[in-house]
């Protein structure tokens, strides 16, 4: 079963926000990093390797910058907003200063306590079944704070909750330890909390860096693989814990080949022709034109398409009201990319 149009369209809307970003700061030329002498001096050791590759180093020291910049946004934002809109999750903080701290038992943080110290001795593997068994169970002594902890995706069924943390599928040397601890103390704390539900806490890579294109789909993964690559993942995490790439898309959407589909959404709205589409699709003025409709349709936009059906309905209920007149005529993409939920929300009400 195929994505939903509503959950295209917010991925659409999400690559459309995402490119907007990434063309307002992309470097057209390197006037503005014309004198970067550290980094030049350093790279003249690679000259030969760069031989026939790179001719305009200042370029390419900034164009080095901006991929870092869509790196972060696409860590930092992109892949948790689609997480979202698959799952119908959202991100949850359970800290200090956001929804408080949970609370676990003081055996749960002794338990905790020595998984770590074991698995960082390596007197022990990762052994997820043992683990839960520990966490899962009734103590009776006293309560204390859980440490602060986050999920990028947070997903409350009737019978279960789900946990992920998105990570970087390069992440930081040394961090999986307190990843490990975080997530032991987090799922300890969420069965506290939720009594009754069966509790999971995943970490989640939105794909394996490791699969090579020419042999194996892009969507595939390699677990062993690609967690053996991770420093020090093996040592803390049992590979159940994870989830890579296809395997962390279709979880979410609860459907198969998600992660193709979110790549051909991708692939349509990222072309050559991305910013001309966009400022005619951004100007209200287009709306009468054919074309306006059929690139809508490209780019997964149906909210919109829906409201072109019904215009002359729209049209005759606004009659001669100032306020739904002005909200009618505000553009349906603002200058960031953004759809206006709220224009659309006051004219679906009007059919």
């Amino acid at each position: 079963m195929a994505l939903t149009h509503n959950q295209k369209e917010k991925i659409s809307i999400e690559v459309i926000k995402t490119l907007v970003t990434r063309f307002e700061s992309f470097p057209e030329d390197a006037s503005n990093n014309r004198n970067a002498p550290f980094h030049e001096s350093f790279l003249k050791a690679f000259t030969d390797k760069l031989h026939g590759r790179v001719s305009d180093t200042p370029f390419f020291i900034s164009l080095s910058s901006w991929l870092q910049g869509l790196n972060t946004t696409l860590g930092q934002t992109f892949f948790e907003n689609v997480a979202h809109h698959l799952s119908n999750g959202e991100k949850r903080e359970y800290t200090s200063k956001r929804l408080g701290n949970l609370q676990i038992k003081q055996s749960q943080r002794n338990h905790i306590a020595q998984v770590i110290a074991d698995l960082s001795n390596t007197t022990s593997t990762p052994n997820l079944n043992r683990e839960n068994a520990l966490l899962f169970a009734q103590y009776n002594d006293g309560v204390i704070n859980a440490m602060d902890f986050s999920a990028d995706v947070f997903i409350e069924d009737s019978l279960s909750v789900i946990a992920i943390e998105l990570k970087s599928v390069k992440p930081n040397s040394g961090e999986m330890k307190g990843e490990k601890q975080k997530i032991l103390e987090g799922k300890a704390a969420l069965y506290n909390h939720f009594p009754g539900k069966q509790i999971n806490f995943y970490i989640g890579f939105p794909f394996d860096p490791t699969v090579n294109p020419a042999t194996e789909s892009v969507s595939s993964h390699s677990k062993t693989r690609f967690l053996g690559s991770i420093i020090n993942m093996n040592k803390y995490f049992s590979i159940s814990e994870s989830l890579v790439a296809n395997e962390l898309w279709d979880l979410l959407s609860g459907q198969q080949n998600t992660m193709e589909e979110i790549l051909t959404i991708i692939n349509t709205v990222s072309t050559t022709s991305f910013l001309e589409k966009f400022q005619f699709l951004s100007d209200g003025g287009n709306r009468t034109n054919s074309e306006y409709i059929t690139q809508l349709r490209e780019w997964y936009l149906y909210s919109e398409i829906e409201l072109i059906n019904n215009n002359t309905t729209i049209i005759k209920e606004i009659r001669d009201n100032k306020t739904l007149t002005r909200i009618y005529n505000k553009n349906s993409l603002d200058s960031k990319g953004n759809y206006s939920w709220d224009r659309y929300n006051e004219l679906r009400r009007l059919f």
